[in-house]
């Protein structure tokens, strides 16, 4: 008789796992499951687990996006258990938050995207217990899911979307389990899954392609500079087919003159753009305005020269010292980050509280040293716009419109106000692509407009300065304005931007005379940001330097 040692292996791999569970997983007893273990299965439908047949399981898809598309992942244990042979000394609740699933993405055998899944998506109890889970990737329905945002980072974000060109492909999908402690550790393949897909060609008229003229009366002198026209189209094409999207608007000048206006998205020269934290760097503006005129001493002045801040909670005598200056730098030492959730100081907390400043003068210190660590903190550009309202007779609303846009010709914008009714400089200033151009090129001119001086050329400087050199894995950040290096080829193109939810961008580059204006209203979506950075590293600034 002859004896096969594969039955016996597998028991005994099977023990030696299951012998160091954490916790006991729910009971697998479904057929299908315990058919398909360590498997990524494609569906076209929603199917509960007991309802789900063989027959059920795509073996090809064509990828729409309003259809139903998703995956279901069967695997012979729970996320935490997977964890706990990574880390056996952690315990059950330390382990989920320290670790949870990795993705990986290819396409055509390419690794396209991989992800370290937020360790906050899905339930405590889910990853303890569940030996299952099903996710959408595209849903009719637009069913809430994490899963859904793990595939628009991967698709829309991280480069999926031009993988998955018109035709055909291969699309598959591992997952591991990671864990990161003091480093981090992956742990073996717990499913994977493959699928033929196909991509349909999408139908588009030569309108939508073509280069839109510009129209008469637009308040700019336009440009005879020649570009490369099939970049623009290539750009259009990638708008028309929903490959960039909710883009609503794009302008450039180059030597002071408009040399691209396009509109999108049934948008047009009146819309007002909703461009969220653009209005940020107004603040910046407006302070150095205010500092010229000596409304204030200089962005060096402290909030003890403003505020009774011992009336407020969480005092310290650290909190006198913040300057000016740290909060235009987002470096003040506040306990804020509207990076983090869990931060006192993140921006949703203030939303609804009925006074704003009252909200940021609350919050706590770090022991982090004032004007030295960069810290995204919408609330502490709130407080420069209350000190800038009290101490700039009538206000700072008549004062920006008379020394910032009536000087610029800007009279259609509106603000965002404050409980208060205070405008806000957190945000949410609408005004017209055109317009902020008009900003730009201000900036772009070293603060002139029409040859008349509106702010001080040594604070466009101060402005455009990185504070933050030291840190190599951020590209910096100066008064309210993003450092950005684009790459185009060879060459780098250092910028400076205006930067806000949504992919909203106005950009001033440092040693080309180009400004270009990009609003959006991708609000709260992971592509945001990195479709306008695509969109000018790979076709405008090819474009209007005449490069393939």
């Amino acid at each position: 008789m002859k004896f096969s040692l594969l039955p016996f292996l597998l028991f005994t791999f099977g023990a030696f796992y299951a012998q160091k569970n954490i916790v006991e997983p729910e009971t697998i007893d479904n057929t299908i499951q315990k058919n398909h273990l360590h498997t990524v299965v494609f569906l076209d439908k929603v199917v509960a687990l007991e309802n789900v047949k063989e027959t059920d399981f795509l073996t090809h898809a064509v990828l729409q996006e309003d259809k139903d598309f998703g995956i279901r992942v069967f695997m012979d244990n729970s996320l935490v258990n997977y964890l706990h042979e990574l880390e056996p000394s952690l315990t059950a609740d330390e382990l989920i938050k320290k670790g949870s699933y990795q993705f990986s993405f290819y396409v055509d055998g390419k690794l396209i995207y991989l992800e370290n899944l937020n360790t906050g998506a899905g339930t405590p109890e889910q990853k303890k217990l569940k030996t299952t889970f099903r996710i959408p990737l595209f849903s009719s329905g637009n069913e809430d899911s994490w899963g859904r945002y793990l595939w628009m980072r991967f698709y829309l974000a991280h480069n999926g979307i031009d993988a998955l060109t018109e035709g055909n492909h291969n699309l598959k999908i591992e997952i591991r389990p990671y864990i990161n402690t003091n480093s981090l550790k992956t742990g073996r393949l717990i499913a994977t899954g493959e699928i033929p897909v196909t991509i349909p060609k999408k139908q588009l008229t030569e309108q939508q392609i073509a280069i839109q003229p510009i129209a008469p009366n637009s308040g700019w002198k336009i440009s005879t500079e020649k570009i490369n026209t099939e970049k623009i189209k290539a750009l259009h094409k990638k708008i028309a087919e929903n490959r960039f999207r909710d883009i609503t608007s794009i302008v450039v000048i180059k030597n002071n003159r408009l040399l691209i206006e396009e509109y999108f998205s049934n948008c047009g020269r009146d819309s007002l753009q909703d461009t969220r934290s653009v209005g940020k760097s107004f603040a910046s503006a407006l302070a150095g305005i205010a500092i010229k005129e000596g409304h204030l001493k200089n962005e060096n002045q402290k909030l003890g020269e403003f505020y009774h801040l011992k009336e407020y909670k969480n005092y310290t005598p650290k909190k006198d010292s913040v300057t000016l200056k740290s909060l235009l730098t987002m470096s003040s030492g506040f306990e804020g980050n509207d990076e983090e959730e869990t931060s006192p100081g993140n921006e949703e907390n203030m939303y609804p509280t009925d006074n704003w400043v009252k909200f940021t003068l609350d919050v706590p210190m770090t022991n982090q040293k004032i004007g030295k660590k960069w810290s995204y903190f919408t609330a502490g550009v709130v407080v420069v716009g209350d000190v800038l309202d009290k101490n700039i007779p009538g206000g700072l609303e008549a004062y920006a419109d008379k020394r910032l846009f009536k000087p610029l010709g800007i009279n259609t914008y509106q603000w965002q106000y404050t409980p208060q009714h205070k405008i806000s400089l957190a945000g949410g200033l609408k005004m017209n692509a055109l317009d902020f151009a008009k900003f730009g090129q201000l900036y772009k001119n070293e603060g002139t407009w029409n040859g008349k001086r509106i702010i001080d050329k040594a604070w466009i400087k101060k402005s455009f300065s990185n504070y933050f050199t030291d840190n190599k894995d951020f590209e910096g950040y100066g008064y309210l304005f993003w450092r950005k290096v684009y790459k185009v080829g060879n060459r780098n193109f250092e910028a400076y931007q205006c930067s806000g939810n949504g992919g909203n961008k106005i950009i001033m580059f440092t040693e080309i005379p180009v400004v270009i204006v990009i609003t959006a209203k991708a609000y709260n979506r992971s592509y945001a940001h990195s479709q306008a950075e695509k969109i000018v590293q790979e076709y405008l600034l090819p474009a209007i330097n005449n490069e393939q």
